[in-house]
């Protein structure tokens, strides 16, 4: 596993491995919040950022921070196709709610498609 070694070329011990199939935007996810909430854990290690959470990983990293742990992103770089797939999933969540699963997801397509100057994909 990428992590694993990741971290243990950082010098880091893994005592545990959690994953979790679940978006990114999925503020349900037993299994996180089961390590954020345990004061033991003093080191979260994360291959890209947006596998941990979409958007406020620098408030997550600064409350980490104030009770003396740290988050460790092992590839910080993002890519210009992860933003638009990041407003490509915030569209689409949006419009399925509004409009239901088949609608909502041609109208984040043609939206998308118009935002970028690009064909839809639906």
């Amino acid at each position: 596993m990428r992590v694993v070694a990741g971290a243990n070329a950082l010098g880091l011990a893994v005592a545990e491995i959690v994953t979790e199939v679940g978006s990114g935007l999925n503020g349900e996810r037993r299994r996180l919040h089961r390590v954020l909430a345990d004061p033991t854990v003093a080191v979260i290690v994360v291959e890209h950022e947006d596998r941990l959470a979409r958007f406020g990983v620098e408030d997550l990293q600064a409350a980490l921070a104030a009770t003396g742990r740290r988050l460790v992103v092992l590839d910080p770089v993002e890519s210009t196709s992860d933003v638009v797939e990041d407003m490509a999933d915030v569209l689409t969540s949006m419009c399925v709610r509004l409009y239901g699963q088949r609608a909502g997801t041609s109208r984040a397509a043609r939206a998308l498609a118009a935002a970028t100057g690009g064909e839809p994909l639906v």
